[in-house]
């Protein structure tokens, strides 16, 4: 009977009950199959035939298998006492003999001390080696089936090898020659990556395509270095004419100083001294010499601006404190007109020569520029501030002193062709432009003929050129050239540097219509130079059936009824 409950028990007697009939479990209830590693010691010491009731074995700890199906009961299975006090229970016969070695084993399982158990490791440690991944068919997981894993990195050995299946071509290596070596020229960008063997996991170059990859950097190289020489061929040709400039500017200098400005009513006049004036005047004298030439006709003194200079701050400070139109109504329109003006310096001196930035506020001519333009408003009321005048302050301000600026600032304006064009005198406006025209059909009869077809008259791009003397459209270096022969001769330099700038865009100009022309001249490129414009100022003849520029003018003056013709429609409008 034992055996028998011990076989539908898997090879254990039933649990009995605990003292007094209670207990965990009824009696002769069986424990689920365990597994055959987790029994203990005292069932292995009972196999080996004891008949002499034993104490109580020690219990042992084992490994739990995810094969078990209730690790809870396994649990509760290890910790139910193996030998029951003898009431109430059948004592239990001794198990039949087993095999030594069975025993052996089962004694080494169930003998381990709590002692030995603490000094060994219960889990055990991985090893860092990893088993290489059999990819067999899929396995069999806690939760789910672990697919196959597919599209594994191949070697390039392999790629190559079905590349060469696949296309039937076998790939030779090139010879070491044909591999980039000691190369002289490395250009700073991607050019020699056209050299460089492709990745391992690409088909290999073929000797034919490094060849054509090593001719075409050669050729790429070669382009190259013609064009490095070519550009510094031209930096040495710029550097040699900007030395030869300023040799020649330094000798000039010595000239000016020593022997011109000393002596300058008796020598301004003589040949010498005008061809050094066409070739442009050294920076360091050119103040003087723009001042000599414009003169002081209007005897202004530096206490006189002083004077004008406190009227305008006491007007901008009156302006700024009060708004009331009474003031305005009782000094008069003139005074209205004057504080208009001045108000209108605030927002024009911010557009004078922006690239520069010592102009606009927190620069360091900005507030110098606005006393010369103030002092001016006061001094000439008539006129007031006009849109313009505050480039030709701001270079006369780049040459003088401050003083000396307002000087030249106001004997130049006072000049009849700057009166006639800040008075806004549309009459002598038009005999100005008439005479341009006399002068533009003598020298560039194609161009004027194509102004003529388009009806583009010269007030469309000659108003803002006269009003700040070239010095917005043209460079500012550029601008102060023109200035030194324009104190030489006069208002006729004026329109003759005209003509030069649409003799020099000549051919661009006759391919344009109406609109491009207009905004072409209005802004005109920034890489003209002055070799390139002086020469074409150079080629401008200013007579006209032996008649000089003067003498033409005077013409038009006593022709008033020709005059008054529509020479300019947009004036009259």
């Amino acid at each position: 009977e034992e055996e028998e409950a011990k076989l539908q028990n898997g090879g254990f007697l039933p649990c009995p009950p605990g003292p007094g009939g209670g207990g965990d479990f009824p009696a002769g209830t069986a424990l689920e199959e365990p597994l055959r590693s987790c029994r203990l010691r005292s069932e292995a010491e009972r196999c080996g035939g004891a008949t002499a009731p034993l104490p109580p074995a020690p219990l042992a700890f084992t490994d739990v298998n995810l094969n078990s199906r209730n690790t809870y009961e396994v649990s509760r299975r290890r910790s139910a006492p193996e030998h029951l006090p003898t009431g109430g229970t059948t004592p239990e016969a001794p198990a039949p003999p087993q095999e030594p070695a069975e025993r052996a084993q089962r004694a080494g399982i169930a003998g381990i001390s709590f002692a030995e158990f603490f000094t060994r490791n219960f889990f055990t440690k991985r090893t860092k080696e990893l088993k290489p991944a059999v990819q067999s068919a899929p396995g069999w997981k806690l939760f789910g089936k672990v697919p196959p894993r597919e599209n594994l990195p191949k070697d390039s050995k392999i790629i190559q090898q079905e590349y060469e299946a696949r296309t039937g071509r076998m790939y030779k290596p090139p010879p070491p020659s044909a591999r980039r070596k000691n190369i002289e020229f490395e250009p700073l960008s991607t050019t020699a990556l056209i050299l460089e063997d492709r990745p391992a996991n690409l088909p290999a170059k073929s000797v034919e395509e490094a060849l054509r990859h090593r001719q075409e950097y050669d050729e790429m190289v070669a382009e190259a270095k013609k064009r490095e020489i070519k550009e510094a061929h031209k930096r040495k040709k710029i550097m040699r004419e900007r030395f030869k400039q300023e040799e020649n500017i330094a000798s000039a200098m010595v000239i000016w100083v020593n022997e011109i400005l000393p002596n300058w009513e008796g020598m301004r006049a003589t040949r010498r001294v005008r061809e050094l004036w066409w070739q442009g005047l050294p920076p360091s004298v050119r103040g003087k010499v723009w001042s000599l030439a414009v003169g002081n006709e209007l005897n202004i003194t530096p206490e006189l601006y002083e004077i004008f200079l406190s009227r305008a701050k006491e007007r901008w400070k009156s302006f700024s404190e009060t708004s009331s139109e009474n003031d305005v109504e009782d000094a008069g329109a003139s005074v209205a007109d004057r504080e208009a003006s001045l108000e209108l310096i605030k927002l024009d001196i911010s557009r004078t020569f922006p690239s520069l930035y010592i102009f606009q506020k927190g620069g360091p001519y900005h507030d110098l520029l606005h006393s010369v333009l103030g002092a001016y408003t006061c001094y000439r009321p008539d006129v007031g501030y006009v849109q313009g005048m505050s480039f030709i302050a701001a270079v006369l301000i780049l040459n003088l002193e401050e003083a000396d600026a307002f000087i030249a600032f106001a004997n130049l304006l006072n000049k009849p062709c700057q009166l006639a064009f800040f008075r806004v005198d549309h009459s002598m406006m038009l005999k100005y432009f008439a005479a341009f025209e006399v002068f533009f059909e003598e020298n560039l009869p194609k161009l004027f003929l194509h102004f003529k077809s388009y009806s583009l008259t010269p007030d469309i791009y000659l108003i803002d050129w006269i009003f700040t003397l070239y010095s917005k459209s043209l460079p500012l270096d550029l601008a102060c050239r023109v200035w030194d022969v324009f104190c030489r001769d006069g208002e006729e330099f004026l329109f003759r540097t005209g003509l030069g700038i649409l003799r020099l865009y000549e051919d661009i100009l006759l391919q344009m219509d109406f609109i491009h022309i207009a905004q072409f001249l209005t802004k005109l490129p920034e890489d003209i130079t002055s070799e390139k414009l002086f020469s074409c100022i150079a080629a401008i003849q200013m007579q006209n059936s032996n008649k000089k520029w003067a003498q033409v003018f005077a013409s038009l003056m006593k022709d008033n009824k020709e005059g008054d013709k529509n020479h300019s429609p947009a004036l009259k409008s």
